[in-house]
């Protein structure tokens, strides 16, 4: 019998065959990297959702001005900052405008109402009106802030509603507050002094409309 010859193998290109060893590695590593991109973005826009909330929760707030009651310092529409840190800090002091939680019942529910208003006289403060006259202590109160369009009417009622108002003690803990709209404004005139731990912060930047940004 013949001898056979073996075969033989085809020759071994080993271009071909280090492509075909990576082949499916290049294939892969696309959308790996596409993977890795879309989970980093993920945890960037998930971390400024989170910051964005504490801030808005604990450091700042915008706020819309809703009514006439703080004319001629700010209008209707108007976008104010409110700082909620302040008070964490340091007092009340005397002439800030603050923002604060006015709670109602009628028996069968609560509301809250965020009005803001500004500081007129502090715990433990003797306050009264004289003849639209603002009187801490005995002294009256210099108050700049309040419009000229208000302040020059010979008409007592038009110019501040409330021409005059007993001496009142501010309780401990508590702030009385008024708009700077005297004549349309309603406040501790109306519904007394409040508890500084209902207030939310204090307003201290008018950002909308640009054209009357400005601090307060």
């Amino acid at each position: 019998m013949d001898e056979q010859t073996p075969p033989i193998d085809p020759p071994i290109d080993p271009l071909l065959d280090l492509a075909a060893e990576q082949g499916p590695a290049e294939s892969e590593e696309p959308k790996g990297l596409a993977t890795k991109v879309l989970r980093d973005w993920l945890i960037v826009i998930g971390v400024a959702l989170v910051a964005a909330l504490l801030v808005r929760v604990y450091v700042l707030q915008q706020f819309y001005i809703s009514g006439p009651s703080m004319e001629t310092t700010m209008f209707s529409n108007d976008r104010v900052l409110v700082n909620k840190l302040s008070y964490h800090l340091h007092g009340v002091h005397r002439g800030d405008v603050v923002v604060f939680d006015r709670i109602t019942t009628n028996g069968a529910s609560v509301a809250h109402d965020d009005l803001i208003k500004r500081v007129i006289a502090l715990a433990g403060e003797r306050i009264e009106v004289r003849n639209c006259t603002v009187f801490i202590n005995g002294t009256s109160l210099a108050e700049p802030y309040l419009p000229a369009r208000d302040t020059g009417k010979s008409d007592l009622t038009q110019r501040c509603r409330v021409v005059n108002m007993r001496q009142i003690t501010v309780p401990a803990h508590h702030v009385f507050v008024m708009g700077d709209n005297r004549p349309e404004s309603f406040d501790s005139r109306s519904f007394g002094s409040i508890s500084t731990s209902l207030i939310v912060g204090r307003a201290f930047a008018i950002v909308w409309p640009l054209s009357g940004f400005r601090t307060l």
